[in-house]
């Protein structure tokens, strides 16, 4: 049974204007839960670091007293040897390692035409006919790249993902095309776990115990080993929100592949979660229903049956963290038009397990008729010393964006590469944003042209 809680802070409108040419995004909600009780809560108090100072390079502007450092470039040659640099940088992790050094997992989102693939490498590659994957990056703790090479080749449409608590990177295959389709040999749809530091301890083995379906990202509650997963379809039915009960769970690299029992996540009353518009709305006796047919041998699991109460489904549910005793999950957005109940440009949601509680923290958009720069909050990660940063994924300028406990939304960088032409400029879209273990670099993909960028600078401590 549901039930409406009144907003944990009022509710307010917030409008930011940040760099040369000035940048907009409205929210209303509880910044401070998603912070609550995090690393991310220490320095939160103060703003941004103000306007963004335009890149005489042409690659990134950035605040006064940041500087970046160009990691990877597609196309260049990956240190290896083994090929070049894939395209469509997405989704990224850092892990930390020996002396220093951190290592970096980064997703490529290539589909069957990708201009740049994945080089196929033996051990490592899942289905040779697909152009997906991941490569890694070993970098001293200056941000010197040490190493470049492929962690995982021969998967599809690499999006986002997410770490374990044993320091492995789960990534998702945003694809359910089956053998045969666009010239696969093997069915795709899965999760793969990569080791950062040692791939072929992983190589390439579908996790097909948490099924098949254009996943997005991943978080793993520590406590339990329990994994959430976002589902990011495009067309109604959307995407669902599940979690995978492992059988060993917490068992460290490789455990995964024992199995487990994967859910979907039933509201009650709440067919589409898009139909909540208020912040604070709250909804309790969450129902997680057992998926009856996880391979998708025959009907993709948002279409099966999952009885007369049906299931609850969303438009573009991406991101996904935990924290604070809970998971937190991103709808970028939810367009009436496309058969969603009702419009938004970004929800943020907060489940408790321990309470079986589904909360909407915050919602961008419509609300406040302010339009934002693009479709709002793709990959999100919780920065350490700086509050929540978010990649934006849209059409315009694209920017990192961040968000301080007290609700300010401030600028972080902008990308400089034009993609398009100078009469009709577009630009890639950021993905990937994620922090050193010392919190003292920030690391982000450009994804078109494919570019790894490394942020220094006084980051709030």
């Amino acid at each position: 049974m549901s039930e409406t809680a009144p907003t944990s802070a009022s509710r307010r409108q917030v409008l930011a204007r940040a760099g040369a040419l000035g940048v907009g995004i409205a929210f209303a909600g509880s910044v401070s839960e998603i912070f609550a009780g995090t690393a991310a809560a220490q320095g939160l108090g103060r703003g941004g670091y103000g306007p963004l100072v335009p890149d005489p390079d042409g690659l990134l502007d950035l605040p006064e007293g940041f500087h970046y450092k160009v990691l990877s470039r597609e196309g260049a040659a990956l240190r290896s040897g083994e090929g070049k640099v894939p395209s469509n940088h997405d989704g990224m992790a850092a892990f930390r390692g020996h002396h220093g050094r951190v290592h970096l997992v980064r997703n490529h989102e290539n589909r069957h035409n990708a201009k740049i693939g994945v080089p196929t490498v033996k051990g490592l590659t899942y289905d040779p006919a697909a152009k997906g994957g991941c490569t890694a990056l070993a970098l001293d703790g200056r941000d010197n790249v040490l190493g470049e090479r492929v962690a995982i080749a021969g998967t599809a449409v690499n999006c986002a993902g997410g770490p374990t608590p044993w320091n492995t990177w789960l990534t998702c295959e945003e694809n359910e095309d089956k053998a045969g389709t666009n010239g696969y040999t093997k069915d795709h749809g899965f999760i793969f776990e990569v080791d950062p530091v040692d791939p072929r301890r992983t190589g390439a083995v579908p996790l097909t115990a948490m099924g098949r379906f254009q996943h997005e990202a991943i978080a793993v509650d520590p406590r339990t080993g329990i994994v959430y997963e976002t589902e990011d379809a495009f067309q109604k039915p959307f995407g669902l929100f599940y979690r995978f009960l492992p059988e060993a769970p917490l068992g460290g690299t490789g455990s995964l592949r024992a199995g487990g029992a994967l859910e979907a996540m039933r509201v009650p009353g709440v067919p589409d979660l898009s139909a909540v518009q208020e912040t604070g709305a709250s909804f309790g006796g969450v129902e997680w229903v057992p998926v009856p047919d996880p391979l998708a041998k025959e009907t993709p699991i948002r279409l099966q049956d999952f009885g007369p109460k049906g299931i609850t489904h969303a438009q573009k549910l991406e991101g996904c963290y935990w924290g604070d005793k809970a998971v937190y999950f991103v709808s970028s957005f939810a367009r009436s038009a496309e058969g969603s109940a009702a419009d938004h440009f970004g929800q943020v949601w907060k489940y408790e397990p321990g309470k079986r509680r589904l909360t909407l923290v915050v919602v961008f958009g419509p609300s406040t008729d302010i339009q934002l720069p693009g479709e709002s909050p793709d990959n999100i990660c919780l920065a350490p010393r700086g509050g929540l940063m978010v990649c934006e994924d849209g059409n315009g300028a694209q920017h990192v964006y961040g968000l301080t406990k007290r609700g300010d939304v401030y600028a972080m960088a902008r990308g400089r590469q034009n993609i398009g032409t100078p009469e009709e400029p577009e630009w890639g879209e950021f993905a990937g944003v994620t922090f050193s273990p010392d919190c003292a670099t920030m690391y982000v993909n450009c994804y078109t042209p494919g570019t790894t960028f490394a942020v220094r600078g006084p980051f709030h401590g």
